[in-house]
């Protein structure tokens, strides 16, 4: 090997960044130091100071830093945990009562250990050193037999399991862990790009051919490419924003507008949706077609001859007004917000209308799908014309 060859060699021993944020960092070591002081705690209150049994283990340092550390990981996970200690324990145990010599005793038990884990999916690195505890723990772990299953191991992975339970509860972070929905910059989860690159069944394929343990969740997985997705198409995108595509031509009511007012605004520009402003021209809610007709504002006069429309336009005073029937939980965006960030808006929640906000937070325009679908278009051409 060339002295070049092994100083490439030696650097790529070099770790890579982390990209965990201290405060995250301190949040785990902090997560450690309560967890093990929690079960270490428990183990002397309930076996008292002159029991023959470990207070503490040394895998449960291991499993700690997986359950506080990195709790996304499914090698952390409550099964893991809790199967793979228990089964490589007993394990461990049979070994060591079956082969005399320490050093076969502890291969073999490792290696049994790493079969079954596979075999019950419950995959958890601190568990091969259940295994080796077993055999290796000296006279007084020797002593306690299969015993050695419950006491310590079952007790004390189910309290640092609890510890870690609660903790992350505590501290706003979900565990067990489940992977989150796509969700791209600003948008609501569930944010698919509109040229989906792959599928669930690709991903799993290609997973399958690499036959090899990743230490990270296929949906967390499936998650993390989709984001990177659309974050690529966010960048190809990013030149129109929602001040080049919205339409500057509209019209706003107020909330002490008549219902028949809007009605009458909503024929006459064949809208479907009214933003709904106070004095200000802050956006406090939107009314819709739908709205007027589905809580009968205008039902009562739908399809009346024109003479006893007008009888009952009279009584205004039990006309409803607009701020009684609109929905006040109404999704604005700014109008510098690129346009690609409105796609998972319109697809996941079923958003026909989007007010747009200037930079003092005031009603500037309005997009409709139809306006995203031809800034889309605009922005495809224009790339595609570069291009050539």
């Amino acid at each position: 090997m060339s002295r070049n060859a092994l100083l490439r060699w030696l650097v790529s021993f070099t770790p890579s960044p982390m990209a965990v944020r201290w405060p995250e960092r301190l949040r785990s070591c902090l997560g450690a130091l309560l967890g093990i002081a929690f079960t270490g705690g428990t183990m002397h209150v309930l076996l008292g100071p002159a029991a023959n049994i470990p207070l503490l283990v040394a895998p449960m340092g291991a499993s700690a830093v997986l359950l506080f550390a990195v709790p996304a990981s499914p090698l952390a996970q409550p099964w893991s945990i809790i199967g793979g200690n228990l089964v490589s324990a007993t394990v461990g145990v049979a070994c060591a009562n079956a082969i005399g010599d320490p050093v076969g005793a502890a291969a073999l038990a490792v290696s049994l250990a790493i079969c079954a884990m596979f075999a019950l999916r419950c995959v958890h690195p601190p568990s091969g050193a259940v295994a080796l505890t077993a055999v290796l723990g000296g006279p007084t772990v020797h002593a306690l037999g299969y015993r050695f299953v419950a006491e310590p191991i079952a007790i004390q992975s189910a309290l640092l399991l609890c510890a870690a339970i609660v903790y992350h509860a505590a501290t706003g972070h979900r565990y067990p862990h489940v992977a989150p929905q796509s969700s791209g910059k600003g948008t609501q989860p569930s944010a698919t790009p509109p040229s989906e690159g792959f599928t669930r069944a690709d991903l799993e394929a290609v997973l399958s051919r690499r036959g090899e343990l990743l230490d990270i969740g296929t949906d967390d997985l499936e998650s993390l490419l989709r984001d990177v997705q659309l974050q690529s198409y966010a960048r190809t995108f990013n030149e129109l924003t929602c001040a080049d595509i919205m339409s500057r031509s509209l019209v706003a009511v107020s909330a002490v507008t008549r219902a028949s007012a809007a009605w009458r605004l909503l024929k006459q520009r064949h809208i479907k949706a009214l933003p709904v402003t106070d004095e200000r021209q802050h956006v406090i809610g939107i009314v819709t077609r739908t709205d007027l007709v589905d809580k009968r504002a205008f039902r009562r006069v739908a399809g009346m001859p024109p003479a006893v429309q007008r009888w009952f336009r009279r009584n205004v005073v039990s006309e409803p007004l607009v701020g009684a029937l609109m929905n006040a939980e109404v999704h604005t965006i700014d109008a510098a917000t690129p346009i690609v960030e409105l796609v998972p808006v319109f697809a996941n929640y079923g958003h026909h209308h989007i007010p747009v906000l200037d930079s003092h937070k005031r009603l500037a325009g309005m997009i409709t799908q139809a306006d995203l679908i031809a800034g889309l278009y605009r922005q495809s051409y224009a790339e595609k014309h570069r291009a050539v």
